[in-house]
């Protein structure tokens, strides 16, 4: 999941200065899921903008608006506003944001309405962590499906640093060292011999940006 957050009303108006007929695009999953932008989040923006002036003529809320067809069918459906507008305000992560400006046919002004943090997963409860870097070369198999990359403040790949004190990390001491909850989670299956591994330099070609996946028929 991609987590969000909507940017402060006056950062959207800044973006807005210039354009008075508007049309809202939100995302039925992660910024539904988030309260970053799902229905009531475009209900209460919209009611925000029009105190300022604004000119709504139109909101969708695609399931997921960083799937092409989905947001194709969605501008499609709304053509008719869409020819009236200025400028579309999308509250979704960078990827919705972005999906929306490619499959515009009309050339229209794609502003983001979000911030876009992390991807993460979320408990039981509700709340919402980071746990994967996306670094391309994912060690779950040997850390007991825990990630140093990720959950460790320095990314270290074969152990801990001098600085953990009582299993606490030293660059916050309100959070556990990653390592430490590792070799917890290693001892207890009996995999203790995968802490002694020693793992080489990372790939970082595998993080190259901009990443592309091809999918051949």
């Amino acid at each position: 999941m991609i987590i969000t957050e909507q940017k402060p009303i006056q950062e959207i108006l800044q973006a807005l200065k210039d354009y008075k007929k508007l049309f809202l695009v939100g995302c039925g999953e992660c910024a539904t899921t988030c309260k970053a932008g799902g229905k009531d989040e475009l209900l209460k923006l919209q009611q925000e903008l029009e105190k300022q002036g604004k000119v709504i003529l139109g909101s969708c809320i695609p399931d997921a608006p960083c799937l092409a067809s989905q947001i194709k069918t969605e501008l499609a459906k709304n053509m008719k506003l869409l020819r009236e507008t200025e400028a579309i305000l999308v509250l979704a992560c960078g990827l919705g944001t972005q999906s929306v400006k490619d499959n515009d046919r009309l050339g229209l002004v794609i502003l983001p309405g979000c911030n876009t943090l992390f991807g993460a997963v979320m408990d039981a409860q509700g709340n919402f962590y980071e746990k994967c870097s996306m670094c391309g070369e994912c060690v779950l198999d040997i850390t007991g499906g825990i990630c140093p990359i990720t959950l460790c403040a320095k990314g270290l790949l074969n152990g801990p640093c001098g600085g953990v004190d009582k299993g606490k990390c030293e660059v916050d001491k309100e959070r556990d060292c990653a390592w430490v909850l590792i070799y917890k989670e290693l001892e207890k299956r009996k995999r203790l011999e995968q802490f002694k591994k020693i793992k080489g330099p990372k790939d970082f070609k595998k993080t190259d940006k901009p990443h592309k996946l091809i999918m051949t028929k």
